[in-house]
């Protein structure tokens, strides 16, 4: 590829940002049934809110993957120059 850096980056079709959004999903969907979960359902867990706790933990990892993904942009290349 050129130095110039000529072609256009993935966006949201970046494999990256999908993994980002599920998770993102599945890490909201955890936090707010660990905000609601019955003191008995904690207690079965050792007294760690397991629920919370794993969401946290994805929204984290969905906040690194973007984070990667805004930094590192894939650059889809142009139409091939058959010339070079």
């Amino acid at each position: 590829m050129a130095s110039g850096g000529s072609g256009r980056t993935a966006g949201a079709f970046d494999i990256r940002t999908v993994i980002a959004l599920l998770f993102a999903i599945y890490g909201v969907v955890l936090v707010a049934v660990g905000l609601v979960e019955p003191q008995a359902e904690i207690a079965k867990s050792a007294g760690v809110n397991i629920n919370l706790w794993g969401g946290v933990g994805m929204l984290a990892f969905a906040a690194v993957m973007v984070g990667w993904a805004r930094l590192r942009p894939i650059v889809v290349p142009d139409e091939a120059d058959g010339d070079e």
